[in-house]
């Protein structure tokens, strides 16, 4: 009798599916730290630690759930809603969102950074300081390119493979995992009920993600922009019904930092100002930006909706 594994735990209820997503996170977690160690020892250079970013987001999102999926369902391509296309007014239409929200994010970010913790979790409040200086350095090291081939190696590394395998963690796999009952979730269908809209569950699912994704950045200082991040990539899968929409826009939102931190590094102007437009004094501007992303997501989520997504999104009720 042969072995088939495609599909095995498609009746699984979803404590088990999670325990099984959280151990392959661990296993292939591990594999990544030992191939990155037996090929680089103790190695920090830039490189290396490139390459030791590569290995973890592969191992500890993309692959767990790439193998998690292929034991939960018979068409894990389609249960991951990675079998449509983006419509070219889709793209266009969400990467003028992320570069309008831009400023607005910086102002998130700013009032992020002025909530202040407790006096007994100083401790605490330093610790949390000195990792966001820790990353910023490390980003500085990453980012600098002096040629157009490292540029286009920062680009892959730090803009689309995140994109790619976070969005498959967080939104492909989680999210859905979350809101998708299990007697359709063998099938990657989500289940009808007698409402219109969204449900409270979906709503629910993209939160929940959205709060896993900032906390697992381990940025206190960005979790509130990054959160909120999180939920505009959630719903834009549930109304779109393709994967890639979110991946487009966490691309395009890494890519615009990757290349204006480049331009700033190699011109040797501070990066900082980068950071500060849309906050502080220029809060209004700021402001602004987060009116006109209000209504680019009301423009959005017209457009998935319209035609041959409309179909996808009365599937969910």
């Amino acid at each position: 009798m042969s072995l088939r594994l495609k599909g095995r735990m498609q009746q699984s209820g979803i404590i088990w599916k999670v325990l099984l997503l959280l151990a392959l996170m661990l296993v292939l977690t591990v594999l990544a730290m030992v191939i990155w160690a037996l090929c680089f020892g103790s190695s920090q250079t830039t490189v290396s630690l490139k390459v030791l970013q590569m290995l973890q987001s592969v191992g500890t999102f993309l692959l767990p759930c790439l193998a998690a999926v292929y034991l939960w369902s018979e068409k894990p391509v389609e249960w991951l809603k990675l079998d449509k296309s983006v419509g070219w007014k889709e793209g266009v239409a969400v990467v003028l969102l992320i570069v309008c929200a831009s400023p607005g994010i910086n102002l998130l970010a700013w009032l992020n950074e002025k909530i202040a913790l407790p006096d007994f979790l100083s401790g605490l409040e330093e610790l949390m300081k000195s990792q966001e200086e820790a990353a910023a350095g490390l980003t500085e090291r990453f980012i600098k390119a002096d040629n157009a081939g490292i540029l286009l190696l920062n680009l892959l590394l730090l803009a689309l493979l995140p994109a790619l395998c976070e969005e498959t963690m967080f939104r492909g796999t989680l999210q859905q995992l979350f809101y998708t009952p299990a007697v359709y979730r063998h099938e990657g269908v989500p289940a009808k009920n007698s409402g219109g809209g969204l449900t409270a569950r979906h709503h629910a699912a993209v939160w929940v993600s959205a709060i896993i994704f900032s906390t697992i950045h381990f940025q206190f200082y960005g979790f509130v922009p990054r959160m909120l991040l999180g939920a505009l990539f959630g719903y834009l899968l549930l109304w779109s019904g393709t994967l890639w929409l979110p991946v487009l826009a966490h691309f395009t939102n890494n890519a615009m930092a990757v290349l204006l931190y480049n331009m700033y590094y190699m011109k040797g102007k501070n990066v900082d100002e980068i950071d500060a437009f849309g906050a502080g004094d220029t809060w209004w501007l700021g402001l602004i930006s987060l009116l006109l992303t209000g209504l680019g997501i009301y423009i959005v989520r017209r457009i998935c909706l319209h035609e041959k997504n409309y179909e996808h999104l009365r599937a969910l009720h």
